[in-house]
């Protein structure tokens, strides 16, 4: 694992999709209910908002403009959007953009790297240590950020937010040539190759295993641009 060093602002004030490949190998440390687990990040994918970037993405949860569930995503870069996906598990977004501006990079997937007693007691379900962090539910879980409660904490100042304290560490040298390729699981033109905003460490074990959305396989790139889909967004 390469260096560390604390993330800044400046570092996250860039659109998502220049942020998002920056992200691998940094790490995620969070101590919740008194627990500390770091993970490593090995895959992430990029979301603009409405308005942010040249190209629009159907698949972001802020598309529409800026609501009650997304307005984490239009606010200060460096705090984390926490949202939950089929009403189930919270899903860890870091805030990217000039504050205004919405955009977010999921944490999809990553490798525990500290407090392994702790991410095993909360995701008992993995079989081996890899799946504990593997896909991005499981990586909320494992960290033990929920949805409503911890949705806006700082990691960039570690400021106590509910109980939680996160901190977000970078890599001093990036990742020269990280794997890209779509996003996994997104519907419709969103989860095509024409986004490939999807970037990871390429031969990790711990990266998500990859599956087309639903209408968004080879060639759905190729439909209509003005065809209307029904999306299960950032999951």
């Amino acid at each position: 694992m390469s260096a560390l060093r604390p993330a800044t602002r400046d570092d996250l004030a860039a659109l998502p999709l220049d942020v998002a490949p920056r992200l691998l190998g940094g790490v995620l440390r969070v101590t919740a209910a008194g627990e500390t687990v770091a993970v490593r990040v090995t895959e992430v994918e990029a979301y603009h908002g409405r308005g942010t970037g040249d190209v629009p993405d159907p698949g972001s949860h802020a598309r529409m403009g800026r609501t009650s569930r997304n307005a984490t995503m239009w606010g200060e870069p460096g705090h984390l959007y926490v949202y939950l996906s089929h009403g189930i598990h919270s899903c860890i977004n870091v805030v990217c953009g000039p504050d205004g501006v919405a955009g977010g990079v999921l944490l999809r997937a990553g490798e525990v790297i500290e407090g392994l007693d702790a991410a095993r007691r909360r995701r008992p379900a993995a079989r081996v240590d890899r799946d504990l962090a593997r896909g991005p539910g499981r990586l909320g879980d494992a960290i033990g950020l929920r949805h409503p409660l911890h949705d806006g904490i700082d990691a960039i100042t570690g400021a106590p937010w509910h109980g939680a304290v996160a901190h977000l560490l970078l890599p001093v040298d990036p990742l020269p040539e990280p794997a890209t390729g779509p996003r996994v699981g997104v519907a419709g033109e969103a989860g095509t190759a024409a986004f490939p905003w999807r970037f990871f460490i390429s031969g990790d074990p711990t990266v998500s295993a990859f599956r087309w959305g639903r209408g968004a396989g080879p060639g759905a790139e190729e439909a209509p641009a003005g065809k209307e889909t029904r999306l299960p967004v950032l999951d």
